[in-house]
């Protein structure tokens, strides 16, 4: 079709008005309660009907958003111009090898590549160019696997121990069903043997790398069963080594960082049992570390303490914020020594052995933290702090048991977000972390264990002259209903902003599954704060920023406190004169689409547009029902409707869909949805945008017809949907397609 043809077709559409969805109405009926639903029959997608309302949705968006064409095109060549497409990741050695990923300029996926260490003592990573380096192998190319596909997705990619094979998954639908392959690195070539269908992504080689370990999935998409594979023998032959039959729990399976043992990890949303099989002793199979019991988590680790085997545990029995012990390997039920104590202020999220330390991941202050913590020999005097690097509020005061004291590494930036970025082997001389903050993109870091000192590998380049010190970033707090106090992470370009005027503003909430949205960098985003938008993070209650009670008290029957939060930071930053209504933006996605679907109807007046992105907003529909995809296992999330009238009533009353309101004005909402979503089903945004039309909203509803949850698969595409997307923000919020003279921002207010 061409230009011209292409304009006539929206201006006919726009012209013949907004879809009007059919109404076919059914009852459901639960705990005494009937409720109509008229809309239930867009779940069909095998319905060419549903297809066709999906299309003609599509293309009224185009018709309703054609004036905003230049302004996407000129986000999306921002966002290209500032980003460096021909590019690579730091090596990260594994065994033999440097593994790293490279980008091509003009090509839509990663290339999984190795080389060659130079010696056993080559711990500095190579300076590889755009040429291959010297010995230089392709282990998986995105663009050649997706040729053919309209979607693709690369799922897991493990090597095995040797460094001879690959077991690498994808998937070309967008339903997060793997195809798992085993591929002879060397010749490039995959097996046409070891092909297995219908697998969660994930896999483990044994020890030897003549078995693989994998899991699948149940017709609701949870990974419920471990299959052992044997190389080179055909699939239907595999074993099942273990079954969860819960619906409540999935399970994966993944090793030690001391490649020591393979785990078994089964899991809910509030239980957590661990099966660990000794790869120095196979023949006694999987054991399990402690027995489930209801509402205690935990994760297992591998270390070597002062020449012992110990399993650390990081868990949560009497402990809301978790704590860290040490038990023996080889009977972990038996006596156990605290390594780190339970602490009110500080959320522990996770332990990393290596021969000759810990690295301890927690939050504090809602920020993200990093700590070591030295082993010690039985004996031996306990090493401080090394230079640059800090005593933290989670210290310990000396040795617990061959355990030195635990050292947070310290950072200058007032908002940021820490962790660990590839570190497989285990007697590495440095720590590699991953830094970003608001202003200071990615940047790839090695920490020296000795000495303290860092060395940058890599900041993530940004083209076209971006310099961080002309934004600022800062926290402030909202009061919520009942007093707590919610925090807010805010960006924006210093002179872009008049601190005496409301700013144009866009401000973010996810709020569930204890999810930390956290202060980071992102190229896009430029393209709304120099023309002068401020950028906020509302950390509201359901997410884990505050440790585990932050996360309580947002969840099953306190779900509420999400939605409140939000509505509370959004009056803050008007009331301070951050923002006005009318050029305040709000944006979810997924469960945080729920988070804007329940704002919108308490406080619609408070934004003049809010992006929902594969929103749950049907959200009692769905957990009503164990046959959907992942219900049974959301049910220690939200609740179980089913059985439980009260939560049945609760739920019922902040269900978006259910509750969309005829007697209030709502501001423009973008909902943007994936037909083969199967986290969030496309039956959801595409009922709630037939109901909030029904009662006269400016609903605008975009389907991608060939793509998942995440969206689209290729960066091209991801940055063309995030253009068009944020065109949007920018015309919702008022602010014209480019900043007037002396760096202001025009607007049409």
């Amino acid at each position: 079709m061409t230009a011209e043809q292409t304009e006539q077709t929206e201006q006919k559409t726009a012209q013949a008005g907004p879809p009007v969805a059919a109404q076919h109405p059914i009852e459901r009926v639960h705990h005494g309660h009937h409720f109509t639903d008229r809309y239930e029959w867009l779940r069909d997608k095998e319905d060419p009907a549903v297809i066709a309302h999906l299309e003609a949705e599509n293309a009224w968006t185009a018709a309703q958003t054609a004036h905003l064409a230049p302004l996407a095109t000129e986000v999306l060549d921002e966002i290209t111009s500032r980003t460096q497409e021909t590019d690579l990741s730091v090596p990260v050695r594994r065994g033999g090898w440097w593994y790293f990923a490279r980008t091509v300029e003009g090509s839509s996926y990663g290339i999984q590549c190795r080389a060659p260490i130079v010696d056993e003592d080559d711990w500095t990573p190579p300076v590889i160019g755009d040429t291959p380096a010297p010995g230089e192998q392709v282990v998986v190319d995105g663009n050649v696997e997706a040729q053919g596909h309209e979607f693709f997705s690369l799922g897991g990619l493990e090597i095995s121990l040797d460094g001879t094979l690959a077991a690498w998954s994808s998937d070309t639908v967008g339903d997060e069903r793997y195809l798992l392959r085993v591929r002879d690195i060397a010749s490039g070539v995959d097996s046409e043997v070891d092909v297995i269908p219908g697998t969660s992504g994930n896999a483990v080689f044994s020890a030897d790398a003549s078995t693989l370990y994998y899991t699948t999935v149940d017709d609701a998409w949870r990974p419920d069963t471990v299959c052992m594979h044997t190389i080179g023998t055909p699939p239907a032959e595999d074993s099942v080594v273990f079954i969860e039959p819960d619906d409540r729990f999935w399970v994966g399976v993944g090793r030690t960082r001391s490649r020591r043992y393979l785990a078994i990890e089964i899991g809910s949303k509030v239980t957590s049992e661990v099966h660990l099989l000794d790869t120095l002793r196979p023949d006694d199979g999987f054991r399990v570390v402690w027995p489930r019991v209801d509402g205690v988590e935990y994760d297992v680790e591998h270390a070597v303490v002062d020449g012992r085997d110990r399993l650390l545990i990081l868990h949560n029995r009497g402990a809301e914020n978790f704590e860290l012990v040490d038990v023996a390997a080889d009977d972990p039920g038996g006596e156990r020594s605290v390594v780190l104590p339970h602490s009110p202020e500080v959320r522990l999220d996770g332990v990393d052995a290596f021969a000759g330390h810990l690295v301890v991941s927690y939050r504090r202050d809602v920020l993200s933290r990093v700590g070591i913590l030295p082993l010690v020999a039985h004996g031996a005097a306990v090493p401080g702090a090394a230079d640059g690097a800090a005593d933290g509020a989670a210290d310990a005061d000396g040795a617990v048991g061959g355990y030195g004291p635990l050292h947070e590494l310290e950072f200058d930036e007032p908002l940021f977000d820490v962790g660990l970025a590839g570190n497989p082997e285990w007697h590495a001389p440095s720590l590699r972390l991953a830094f970003t903050s608001f202003t200071t993109p990615t940047t790839v870091l090695d920490h020296r264990l000795d000495t303290g000192g860092r060395t940058v590998l890599k900041r993530q380049p940004v083209l076209g002259g971006y310099r961080s010190e002309q934004y600022s970033q800062a926290r402030e707090w909202a009061t919520a209903d009942d007093g707590s106090q919610v925090p807010i992470s805010l960006v924006w370009k210093t002179d872009a902003v008049d601190p005496a005027s409301p700013a144009p503003m866009l401000l973010y909430g996810y709020g569930s599954y204890e999810a930390s949205i956290d202060p980071g960098f992102s190229i896009p985003r430029l393209s709304l704060l120099d023309r002068g938008m401020v950028f906020a993070i509302a950390h509201v209650r359901g997410g884990g920023e505050r440790g585990r009670r932050w996360y309580d008290d947002g969840k099953m029957l306190n779900k509420r406190n999400t939605f409140t939060d939000f509505v509370a930071c959004a009056r803050h930053l008007v009331d301070t004169g951050r923002t006005s209504t009318d050029r305040l933006v709000a944006e979810g996605r997924s469960a945080g689409g729920l988070l804007m679907g329940a704002v919108l109807n308490i406080a619609p007046e408070l934004f003049s547009g809010v992006l929902a992105g594969v929103p749950f907003v049907d959200a009692l529909t769905s957990i009503l029902d164990p046959d959907l995809p992942l219900t049974v296992i959301e049910w220690d999330e939200w609740g179980d409707p089913l059985h439980d009238a009260a939560v049945y009533e609760y739920m019922r009353s902040y269900s978006p869909y259910e509750n969309v309101r005829a007697d209030v004005a709502y501001p423009p909402v973008l909902v943007v949805t994936s037909l083969n979503d199967t986290r969030v089903l496309f039956v959801e945004p595409a009922k709630w945008t037939a109901r909030l039309r029904e009662v006269g909203a400016p609903v605008l509803l975009k389907t991608e017809m060939a793509a998942g949850h995440g969206g689209a698969s290729g960066r091209y595409d991801a940055w063309r949907e995030r253009a068009f997307e944020y065109a949007w923000v920018l015309d919702a919020a008022g602010v014209l397609a480019s900043a007037a003279p002396g760096g202001r921002p025009a607007s049409r207010t």
